[in-house]
This record gives structure tokens, sequence and C-alpha cells, in this order.
């Protein structure tokens, strides 16, 4: 008999600690790499916060987000000093499908290969100052990369870029994916492939993206990765009221929330990695992983206001707000049938990203809208499959 029991969390390991110092709606998203130290935030510009809260019309989102945080091809962390990471690319080229804009879609892909591509064909995670400062691959950024490849392929009739993303689709299923008691997962960076248990993050899986990539490549794999994660996800939500940002899986199929990749540094918490979950699975074209995504919303519905980083019972472990927690409530609202209130928090999402300008908060308030109201990424957020 398979134990398929979710270790329970550390007594202390969501324990609020005094001194929260930074304003959370001006943090990113964890880091990917482990190795890797965190950026410090520097001086570059910033958009402006000048502005009144842009339209929920996701092709608008989308011109904008590319206007203010692409360069040349290049997606600028502005609020983290100016560095460019693999996801913000991967982020990029959805912009860029969203708003119909090849041009754009072209300098991006075009910077990313001649800047991160490593020589396996997957990407370097950071660069800064003029080189890549990090090498090791973060696997959402590639799965999200060879989504956005394939369906610009087919959107702008480009074989070239089809071609890309099969060939990209292969490398994560060869490089960056393990089987396990519960099937197939994807691991977050080579890294973790060393070690049982297995490093694992809720968020980077996507349903649309394993469907849209196994349509594509005609590889089973796709289809185990959909099964093993939604096996996972579903484990993590029974035994949980809301996923971590980080979890362990071991190959007899156990999940432990981690308080980090390393299993170190954060508290375990529900912060800038797991509420993308909500996303991922509230814009499946399958029922049942639309379900998964409508699970949280009894404890994220507590407040009208949500805190930027909960621990796994929606307690707050600070008093700040991020763009990214309104966003994904609202997905778990219209997975749950209430577009009122998904509308109400896209809403809310989009004014905190205007008054406090960030990378990441523009980068989820673009995709949570196009992915909830369009199918331009291949998704079923309009409820049309």
């Amino acid at each position: 008999m398979r134990r398929s029991t979710l270790v329970g969390i550390a007594a202390g390991a969501v324990v609020l600690t005094a001194g929260v110092a930074a304003l959370s709606v001006g943090l990113s998203s964890s880091d990917h790499a482990p190795p890797a130290a965190r950026p410090t935030a520097g001086s570059t510009p910033l958009p402006s916060s000048d502005t009144p809260a842009p339209a929920l019309d996701s092709a608008e989102l989308a011109s904008a987000f590319l206007d203010d945080w692409v360069e040349d091809g290049r997606v600028v962390r502005h609020d983290e000093g100016g560095d460019t990471v693999s996801e913000g690319q991967a982020y990029g080229l959805f912009a860029a499908v969203i708003a119909d804009d090849e041009e754009s879609f072209d300098e991006i892909w075009d910077w990313t290969q001649k800047e991160l591509l490593r020589s396996d064909g997957l990407m370097a995670w950071r660069w800064d100052d003029g080189s890549v400062v990090d090498d090791e691959p973060a696997s959402d950024a590639d799965l999200d990369a060879a989504r956005a490849l394939v369906i610009a392929g087919d959107r702008f009739e480009r074989g070239d870029l089809r071609d890309e993303g099969i060939e990209l689709a292969g490398v994560i299923a060869d490089r960056l994916t393990v089987m396990t008691d519960r099937g197939r997962i994807l691991l977050p960076g080579l890294w973790a492939g060393n070690d049982d248990p297995y490093a694992y993050n809720p968020s980077y899986a996507s349903p649309v993206a394993y469907d849209v990539l196994g349509d594509a490549t005609g590889d089973p794999r796709w289809a185990e990765l959909q099964a093993g994660s939604a096996d996972v996800t579903a484990e993590i939500l029974d035994a949980t009221a809301l996923p971590p940002d980080w979890a362990q899986v071991h190959s007899d199929g156990v999940i432990e929330p981690m308080p980090g990749p390393l299993g170190e540094g954060d508290p375990v918490q529900y912060a800038f990695d797991a509420p993308r979950l909500l996303l991922r699975y509230a814009e499946s074209c399958t029922p049942a992983d639309v379900a998964l995504a409508s699970l949280p919303l009894p404890t994220l519905d507590r407040q009208d206001e949500i805190a930027a980083r909960l621990d796994l019972g929606g307690g707050a472990l600070a008093s700040e707000q991020s763009a990214l927690g309104f966003t994904a409530r609202a997905a778990s609202a219209h997975a749950s049938g209430d577009d009122v209130a998904a509308m109400t928090d896209l809403e809310k999402a989009a004014k905190l990203g205007t008054e406090y300008p960030t990378y990441y908060g523009a980068a989820w308030v673009m995709l949570g809208t196009a992915m909830l109201t369009d199918d331009a990424l291949g998704g079923c957020g309009t409820g049309k499959s």
C-alpha cells in the first residue's frame, strides 16, 4: 500500500517573525536557482505610477507590459536592479502573443537565444550587467517559453517558431522530469534531479502547457506530466487549505511542504510562487483541474484584503499586499463560477500594480487577465474548449 499522506508542517514553520521591513508589492518571485544569491534592488527607472489603473483588456495590458518592461528584446526587472531572468523572457513572449505583436515576439526570442540559451537548449536563469550570472535553468521559464513558441508558431503561421518550441519541449521532458509513485513530475531545475526526495514547486505545473506541448509533439510524457502533477496538486490541496511555495516529493509519493527549494530560508508559506498554481489550473481545459483551482477560495475569501504572505491555513504572515495575491483569488473565484468576484479582484490587482509598479506584479496582472478572459494562450479560461 502506497504511503500517500502529506507530512504536516513543523509547528514553528509558519510563525510570523518580527521586523518585516520589505514592502511586499515591491518584491518579485522567489529565486528559482538556489545556488545563486538573491539580486539586490537598484536604482533603474520604474514605469510611472501616476497613471490610472489600466482597463482589464488582456491585449492592452500585454502591450503596456511590452512598453514598460521590455528594452530591445530584454525584459528588464527595473525594480530588481535592472537584471533579467528567464522567467521574464517567457512572460514577454506570452505578452507578445497576447498583443498579437510578431515583431516584439521575434525581438524577445532573438535576445533570449543570443544571451540565455545554453548548449543543451535550456535557458540560463539570470543575466545581469551584460552577461549570464547564473546558468542554472528554471523549468517554469523553459516550459512557458516552449508553450509560447508553439502557440506563436500557429498564430503567426511560423513553422520555425513551432519547431523551436517542440525542440525545447523535448529537452524539458528529457532533463527536467522524473517518475515517482504519483506519476511524472516537473523538476524545478537540473539541480533537483540528483536526490530523492525531489524539490518541487507546485506553481510550475501548467496543465495548458502540458496539453499544448503534448499535442504538438505527440510525446506521451506530457500526458504523464499532466496526470502526475494533478495528483500531487490534489494531494496538497486535500491536506492544506493553501498550496506552499515549495514542497518536496519522495519517489514513493509522500509530499512535504518546505520553507524553500533547499528546505531553508523563508517560512512554509503561500506567497510569491504558490498563487500562480490557481491561475494555471483555472485556465485549464480539464474540469477536474478547474475544480482544484476553486478549492482555496473559502480560505482566501475570509477577508476582503489579502496579505501578500499567508501560512497554509490562511493566516497572515505580513500586512503588505501583492497584485499576484488578488489575481490568484480572482482565478479561484472564476473557477468557482463567481465571475463578478473574479473581475473585482482583477481590478484590485490592476490598481495595486499601478500604484506600486513592479515587473512581477505587471506580469501577473497581464497574464492573469489573459488566462481568465482570453484564449490567446491556448487555455479555456473563457469557458470555451
